[in-house]
């Protein structure tokens, strides 16, 4: 499919409203010593350093906020996509969590590698470091016993591996390209986005976001080695940058071409029929999560949340809108449904959210993440 000029356009409008400020990162930090304790509850956030990446853990209270626990260097470097502003890696998924093998894993976009610590509460332990198959690793997804990392740079393309005691073995044959136009500018926006699993792990998904306007889906074989190509469905000119699923298994994707939510079916095919598109009125709509049977999608170019009630249809109803600090990028929510974390990347600060009965949100408080100006990657234990 054609690009869209007037897509992109807006899309770049929108994201460079938060100003271009939000790419200069802060003065690397120390690392902390690792506090080895058995917290109940955790929060991880990269900062995606140029001189250094690291996981910053907090130990997460009843009532939801944040302390600092640790701060841990992942042995690689970030990166900055051209044109970036409040997001170096434009992209949802640059951390990772296997909270049942007490795994966590972490991109290293400058230097072409993936991280692998293991999890003890909001202690980390770096077991291994690998590399990625590609250029400007950006994205990991993790599903049972198998993990894909999706490179942005070179026309895209994603490697698979196996998790064997708690690291990676490269599935031999697993590298996939998806045949993106490496020239096509700006980089930040025409870079994949996100790759994931669907719920029962029968397909890995891919976002293209203003390159091609679409979702690649690959086929998941015997010993996790993906189909030869992908099949392809295009959503024209909405900039497809970041997704998750409901209950149901429908697809839930983040648009930034027409800032909206739009949910779809995936089929068994492959291809993906869309439901429905419900806009949010704000900028830069690229980020999704998850909770429960609500999602929200962050705008970074409005500095806000915004929350959708969904149903066994794929169907959305709007909820209602949360400001945040400015740049609002990466979210994670936890596994009761009771907290939202949200990485706003102009300051580099995380935003703490609980969520009400009704999906509103009401603020909590706020943690300033040493070197995260422009980090994405977030998760909850």
């Amino acid at each position: 499919m054609k690009l869209s000029s007037r897509a992109a356009r807006a899309a770049l409008a929108a994201l460079s409203a938060v100003g271009i400020g939000g790419i200069v990162a802060a003065s690397p930090a120390a690392a902390a010593a690792p506090q080895h304790r058995a917290a109940a509850h955790a929060v991880f956030v990269a900062t995606d350093g140029v001189n250094g990446n690291k996981v910053v853990a907090y130990d997460r209270a009843d009532d939801g906020t944040l302390s600092l626990a640790g701060t841990y260097d992942t042995g690689g470097v970030g990166a900055t996509l051209a044109g970036s502003v409040v997001d170096r890696t434009a992209s949802q998924g640059a951390l990772a969590i296997d909270a049942e093998r007490g795994v966590l894993y972490a991109v290293n976009a400058g230097s072409d590698t993936v991280s692998v610590f293991s999890v003890r509460g909001s202690a980390l332990h770096l077991r291994q470091i690998v590399p990625s198959g590609g250029s400007f690793p950006s994205s990991i997804a993790v599903h049972g016993n198998l993990v894909e990392v999706l490179n942005s740079r070179g026309g895209g393309s994603i490697r698979g591996f196996r998790v064997d005691d708690g690291r990676l073995h490269r599935i031999a044959g697993s590298d996939r390209a998806l045949g993106l136009d490496p020239a096509a500018t700006p980089e930040f926006v025409n870079t994949p986005g996100q790759v994931t699993f669907t719920p029962d792990g029968s397909q890995v998904l891919v976002t293209t976001k203003a390159n091609t306007h679409a979702i690649e889906s690959f086929a998941v074989g015997r010993g996790g080695r993906l189909s030869a190509t992908p099949v392809v469905t295009t959503f024209p000119g909405t900039v497809p940058f970041a997704l998750t699923f409901d209950r149901a298994g429908h697809a839930v994707v983040a648009v930034a071409g027409s800032n909206a939510v739009v949910t779809a079916t995936v089929n068994a095919d492959g291809t993906l029929t869309q439901i429905e598109s419900d806009p949010t009125g704000q900028a830069a709509t690229c980020w999704i999560v998850r909770v429960g049977d609500r999602v929200y999608a962050s705008n970074a170019g409005s500095g806000s949340l915004t929350g959708f009630n969904g149903d066994e249809a794929g169907h959305l109803t709007l909820i209602g809108n949360t400001h945040t600090d400015a740049g609002s990028v990466d979210a994670a929510a936890t596994s009761d449904g009771r907290f939202i974390y949200v990485q706003a990347g102009l300051a580099g600060n995380v935003d703490e959210f609980s969520v009400n009965a009704d999906g509103s949100l009401t603020a909590i408080g706020s943690v300033t993440v040493a070197d995260a100006v422009g980090g994405e990657g977030i998760v909850t234990l």
